[in-house]
């Protein structure tokens, strides 16, 4: 007999348990984010203004109990954790990042993200940029 080799691996950040709300997507969000009620919160709730800001024809849902905001298939989605804010680009690697906002799930070969995290300011202009960008290449994937 073969003993199994045992994996270790870097174990996955916890996931901060969202608000079990009720209604549409954008009141789901809305509840978890007076719920957090510290700066991830108030983090979130920036993120999400400039998303709309970015792109005033986005859509959100609420998937994996998780904010996503979509706009001919998802653009990005907005994920609470201890210490982070994560925002993940569902095309993310084939975005241009020149501010250099990705700073999180940069090994893949599709999603890239940004972790927000406590105190640090957000870069609005750079991060609408992106927003419009993955838009756009949803768009462009879309027409095909």
């Amino acid at each position: 007999m073969s003993a199994k080799k045992k994996k270790t691996s870097k174990p996955a950040a916890k996931k901060a348990v969202a608000p079990k709300a009720q209604g549409s997507a954008s009141e789901q969000i809305t509840a978890c984010i007076g719920e957090l009620r510290d700066w991830r919160g108030e983090t979130l709730a920036r993120v999400r203004k400039l998303v709309h800001e970015a792109d005033p024809g986005i859509v959100e849902e609420w998937k994996w109990d998780t904010p996503v905001w979509s706009h001919d298939g998802i653009v990005s989605t907005g994920e609470i954790y201890k210490s982070t804010v994560k925002m993940t680009f569902a095309k993310g690697a084939a975005l241009e990042d020149p501010s250099s906002l990705f700073n999180s799930s940069l090994g893949g070969n599709t999603r890239r993200a940004i972790d927000f995290r406590e105190g640090e300011k957000i870069d609005e202009k750079a991060l609408k940029a992106l927003v419009r960008a993955a838009v756009s290449l949803n768009q462009s994937k879309a027409r095909r």
